[in-house]
């Protein structure tokens, strides 16, 4: 009896790889909690119209979703990966790595990184400089960096109002964080004496970089939506640091501060004025097509004109389309599956 038993088992064992291809009949994407709502409203209205179901979608960060798309090719790895930033060189050796070397990169469009406030709170706008000077974990003092002492947004500048500062924000694995040090920390640091004296080009970068852990900046998690809700029930002042799609949805919530003079407004942001504007991406895994149902079809169902195109439904949710030429060179790109350079 032994005999037939190992048999059958052995047999399971070397089907594995064919069971596990028709394990999964629904696309899986990953990823950036800011481009989770852009990719969830593809799945819904793909499923609509194709009949199909619709794909699974989970907001894990953009750092988080490219550790699970990187970690293999087979159906319990991810197909997708939504970003709010581009792969890096890192990220792309750990895929190489892994055997995942073939990805399509899809950019999407343009989305902003807003500072926003509960309706009614104190109107008050900043610039970079002083979102560094409050956040930043080390400031200048007398010749040298200390650690931050200002509490209120007075100690700052007195013209800024009598209001203790609190910040909520994206965790290190975000990549929203990750835009937000680069193009408001690394921005706001970089006149002062202090830092400029700072030799190391690493040392220099970890002084502009590094947020304070007092208490004055609060990571809120990958949910930018758990943020909106914590801004509109909270009794303070407190900011709150999320997408531009985000303020669309909760207008009638929130108020958002201007940056260096600039409001971030859809026009502000596609003509890239506002500065804290970036891209949005999807990439996809060449090698699961063919082997995930439907995969093609729901990539080009992201880049049509009806989806990411000027008045499409995704511009709807908050999106801002990239120029005509852009995006077609992105459609071809996508539904070819042209993988990216490695």
């Amino acid at each position: 009896m032994k005999t037939p038993i190992l048999v059958a088992a052995l047999a399971v064992l070397a089907a594995g790889p064919a069971l596990a291809q028709q394990a999964r009949d629904q696309i899986r994407a990953v990823g950036s909690s800011t481009v989770f709502p852009f990719t969830t409203t593809v799945a819904e209205n793909f499923a609509r119209t194709s009949g199909m179901k619709a794909p699974i979608v989970e907001s894990t960060g953009t750092g988080g979703g490219f550790r699970l798309f990187c970690a293999g090719v087979g159906t319990q790895h991810p197909d997708l990966s939504n970003a709010s930033r581009a792969i890096t060189k890192s990220e792309i050796e750990t895929c190489t790595k892994n055997g995942v070397t073939a990805i399509t990169e899809v950019k999407i469009g343009f989305d902003g990184i807003v500072l926003a406030v509960k309706k009614g709170a104190p109107k008050f706008d900043v610039t970079r400089q002083q979102v560094w000077l409050a956040l930043a974990r080390q400031v200048p003092k007398n010749g040298q960096l200390v650690a931050n002492p200002h509490q209120r947004w007075s100690d700052i500048d007195p013209k800024l109002p009598n209001i203790a500062i609190e910040v909520m924000g994206p965790p290190p694995t975000s990549g929203t964080r990750d835009a937000f040090v680069e193009m408001v920390m690394d921005f706001g640091c970089k006149d002062f004496a202090e830092i400029k004296a700072i030799a190391d080009s690493r040392a220099r970068a970890q002084a502009c970089a590094a947020i304070r852990e007092d208490g004055k900046f609060i990571e809120a998690g990958e949910n930018d939506n758990l943020i909106v809700q914590r801004l509109v029930a909270g009794q303070g002042v407190a900011i709150g640091i999320f997408g531009f799609s985000f303020l669309e949805e909760n207008i009638d919530k929130l108020q958002a501060k201007h940056v260096d003079g600039v409001e971030p407004s859809f026009e502000n942001i596609s003509s890239g004025q506002y500065p804290v504007s970036r891209s949005m991406f999807v990439y996809v895994k060449n090698a699961h097509a063919g082997v995930i149902p439907g995969l093609r079809e729901f990539v080009s169902e992201y880049v049509s004109d009806r989806s990411m195109g000027e008045n499409g439904y995704l511009e709807k949710k908050g999106l801002i389309p990239l120029p005509k030429a852009e995006r077609e060179k992105v459609r071809s790109s996508a539904t070819n599956l042209t993988p990216m350079a490695m």
